[in-house]
């Protein structure tokens, strides 16, 4: 039994997935950890499933290197074995939003001081309680869901880095195109749509027509979209998502610029955003409308009806206390 295993992207980050595992025998060592106490693995396009499901069963810590995607791999793979309650949960960032690695603590370090001082803190970090939602039984939720502007931004960034349209990893020319996109899609709005919603109290159900609005976003952190916080008292482990249902772009433009704004963005995220504690919900969108899940494309995968519920909790490396 390993009391580390790395799961590594190679190619998250420009790259530097590789620069982790070359350096990784020197940090570990240094740390007085032995050979075989250790062990790390570039992620595999096939196979990756049994990959993360052979690892979860080998470790005490499984740490994912790459972006929020690599890590939702992971804790997809959690929500249909046993090891969620036994494997606690690391990562290094190297995607391009980041946002889990930020309320985590991981960020801020990775930033300043980088990538083989973040890694040395990890390792001696302790765990907290982090929650895991569901999505149509099937997918892991662990920062957000969202359908409309968002979605079609992320869907069509996707299809450009797949079509080679966006030829480098950089992160900052991923956010670049980011803003491209945003541009070029800001005219789009839910066709139809229609949420419910079951309140903190577990009795209210509440319903909304969401046609013509901009975007609705679900979330399970505080952080969305690269930092940007639309949500009114979020916690990642209480047991409850936060619905932002955003009816027009100028309040789209606020909760993605103000919302972090102390004072100013208490008051814009509890009356006019109304960002709502809820825990489960219910969604009826057109049957081709844009949706992402942490920031990966699921249009066209999950059908016109999207079902979010609590599934479990696992134990996250954190810097945060």
């Amino acid at each position: 039994m390993y009391k580390f295993f790395f799961l590594i992207n190679p190619v998250s980050g420009g790259g530097q997935g590789k620069v982790i595992h070359k350096f990784l025998p020197e940090i570990m060592e240094s740390m007085d950890f032995k050979s075989d106490d250790w062990k790390a693995e570039f992620t595999r396009k096939e196979g990756m499933d049994e990959q993360i499901l052979n690892a979860l069963a080998s470790t005490e810590t499984l740490i994912a290197v790459g972006g929020d995607g690599t890590v939702s791999s992971v804790f997809s793979i959690m929500l249909s074995s046993e090891y969620a309650s036994r494997v606690q949960i690391g990562l290094i960032p190297l995607g391009t939003g980041n946002d889990l690695a930020r309320v985590l603590g991981l960020y801020k370090p990775f930033v300043d001081r980088g990538l083989l001082y973040l890694v040395r803190r990890l390792l001696l970090a302790k765990s907290r309680p982090f929650d895991i939602w569901m999505v149509n039984g099937k997918y892991a939720l662990a920062n957000y869901f969202s359908a409309g502007i968002d979605a079609r931004i992320a869907h069509d960034f996707n299809h450009d880095r797949a079509t080679g349209v966006i030829s480098s990893n950089s992160v900052v020319a991923n956010k670049l195109h980011y803003v491209k996109r945003f541009f070029a899609d800001r005219a789009y709005y839910l066709k139809s749509g229609r949420i419910s919603m079951i309140d903190r109290d577990s009795e209210f159900v509440e319903n909304m027509d969401l046609t013509g609005h901009k975007t609705v976003i679900v979330g399970n952190i505080p952080s969305f979209a690269s930092g940007a916080n639309p949500f009114f008292k979020s916690d990642m482990a209480d047991g409850y998502l936060e619905v932002v249902c955003v009816p027009n772009m100028l309040n789209f433009l606020l909760a993605i610029a103000m919302g972090g704004v102390p004072v100013l963005g208490y008051f814009l995220k509890k009356y006019l955003l109304k960002s709502r504690k809820v825990r489960s919900l219910t969604l009826d969108l057109a049957d081709n409308e844009y949706i992402q899940l942490d920031g990966e494309d699921l249009s066209g995968k999950v059908g016109s009806r999207v079902k979010i519920d609590f599934a479990t909790q696992v134990r996250m490396l954190s810097l945060e206390e």
